[in-house]
């Protein structure tokens, strides 16, 4: 006998059965003009009021994105190296969550934008969640926390105008040398990938490692994508701006819907402690790579995307990522981008969601929680019941720390100052092998053109600044797009030879 459906009742959000949905409470009489609403409607106030309140803040940065759950396969055991949990025994499934996403634009804008995109992931591990907050470059703009505000307006309106402007994105950058790096990379055909599913991700940041015998490496992680690593022109993505600007986010549910689920090889480069002493430049300077012939790449696993979220706002727009999500075996690095994330990625999340961010489904560790902290806006657990919120305590089976899970000791010895760090040739180095051992002809010409195409729109003595200092990393670079610019190619050469502090005083 075929059962029959139960018929679902609409009810209130406090589960009260609601007679009618739509049309309102009124006084008045039917038929006739002039009714009066009821403020009495206490189902016409609720929905207006949860209407109203159904965005929560934006993401100051990466607000426009995408993501899937799937699984990270390890394939080699690196106990050696970690007692992270995901990375021991060979074979071990670990589910996550992923969420793509391009940096600048705001949730409404286009997925084919010229910028960088995020590429976060939330391991749910045996021993709590661990984050890999990720980009799709393994470089960045900045090596320094303190810059980073600075930077992301330059990036987005102008205070006055409302609208993105060229003289505050490249005066910025151009009294950032150090940026060079990135925006080679930003420029070049790398800045519009196909869509998520056909780029590589990079952690950019260093992080340590450590074993249970509290022996410490240093580790890059890198995804390579399976589908290959496919970018557009700057005019393949004008048009698809145009024609689809929700391309990416698209592509990315359907593949998976249709079963057709991306994966990425997951890769380390391992760094030990005294290589990193005597390495030719500071390996935790974000600005740049760690060379693969120094540090090849080491395939330890592979991560596959095999479902989707039901619910955007629940899951891709609630997911909560921040670098201080760390398990035992993994702490991070003396890199001063990473350490000002460690707390301006926490905060973020406790201003968008709530101080209780992790009890929200998404962000759920898959293991129990015990800790001695309470109440707070939106708390949703049993708020740990009658137990004890204090530490130390004497109540028997309270929780209490274990100190084997303890990261190394680092010994710093030095100043306690604000250093500015000396702007050096070999901040110039890795943007010429860019240009000279990595781009193809084309790409060069497109990078030449994409940079002219925005650059053109400052004003020129901020691009005679800029264009100096790619002429420092490359005499062909420079050259090329001063040449595309209408630019005095010996002006060019002369600033790109000068100190910064009197290229800038010539480019005033």
């Amino acid at each position: 006998m075929k059962q029959k459906k139960t018929k679902k009742i609409l009810t209130s959000a406090t589960g009260a059965p609601i007679s009618e949905d739509n049309t309102s409470l009124t006084i008045g009489k039917t038929g006739k003009r002039g009714e009066i609403t009821a403020l009495g409607d206490v189902n016409l106030i609720e929905k207006l009021a949860h209407f109203t309140r159904e965005r929560i803040p934006e993401r100051v940065v990466h607000a426009k994105g995408a993501g899937a759950y799937g699984e990270f396969v390890l394939t080699k055991d690196m106990s050696e190296y970690t007692s992270a949990d995901l990375f021991n025994t060979k074979g071990k499934k670990t589910p996550l969550f992923i969420r793509f996403s391009t940096v600048g634009g705001e949730r409404g804008s286009a997925d084919a934008a010229r910028d960088p995109r995020g590429f976060a992931i939330k391991f749910y591990t045996k021993t709590g969640n661990y984050d890999l907050v990720g980009n799709n470059t393994p470089i960045f703009f900045i090596r320094d926390a303190a810059k980073f505000p600075d930077f992301v307006h330059t990036q987005k309106r102008d205070p006055q105008t409302g609208m993105p402007d060229a003289d505050m994105f490249w005066d910025f950058l151009s009294l950032t040398p150090e940026s060079i790096h990135q925006v080679s990379f930003l420029f070049s055909d790398r800045g519009t990938p196909k869509n998520y599913r056909h780029m590589d991700g990079f952690s950019s940041h260093a992080y340590m490692w450590y074993n249970k015998h509290k022996d410490y490496v240093w580790v890059k992680y890198h995804f390579i994508s399976d589908q290959g690593n496919e970018t557009m022109t700057d005019q393949e993505a004008t048009i698809m701006k145009g024609k689809d600007p929700d391309h990416a986010t698209r592509d990315l549910f359907e593949a998976i819907k249709n079963r057709k689920y991306p994966s990425w090889k997951f890769c380390v480069q391992i760094m030990n402690k005294q290589q990193a002493l005597n390495y030719k430049f500071d390996p935790f300077d974000v600005t740049k790579v760690w060379f693969h012939k120094d540090f090849p790449l080491i395939e330890i696993g592979k991560i596959t995307l095999n479902r989707n979220p039901e619910n955007y706002f629940a899951e891709v727009e609630q997911v909560a990522f921040a670098p201080t999500n760390l398990v035992s075996g993994i702490a991070f690095s003396p890199d001063k981008l990473l350490q000002g994330r460690l707390f301006a990625y926490r905060d973020a999340q406790r201003y968008r969601l709530g101080v209780n961010n992790t009890e929200i489904p998404i962000n759920r560790p898959r293991v129990p929680i015990h800790n001695y902290q309470r109440d707070g806006l939106h708390t949703i657990n049993n708020n740990s019941t009658a137990k004890v919120n204090y530490f130390p305590n004497s109540v028997p089976g309270e929780p209490y720390p274990i100190p084997e899970v303890a990261m190394p000791v680092l010994n710093i010895d030095g100043t306690l100052a604000k250093r500015i760090q000396p702007l050096e040739d070999i901040d110039f180095y890795q943007t010429g092998e860019f240009w000279r051992r990595v781009l193809t002809s084309a790409e060069k010409e497109h990078l030449i053109n994409n940079i002219a195409g925005h650059l053109g729109n400052a004003k020129q003595n901020i691009q005679y600044r800029q264009t100096a200092l790619f002429y420092k990393a490359d005499k062909e670079y420079g050259s090329n797009l001063a040449k595309v610019l209408k630019l005095d190619v010996n002006k060019v050469s002369k600033l790109a030879f000068m100190k910064q502090s009197d290229r800038v005083k010539a480019t005033s």
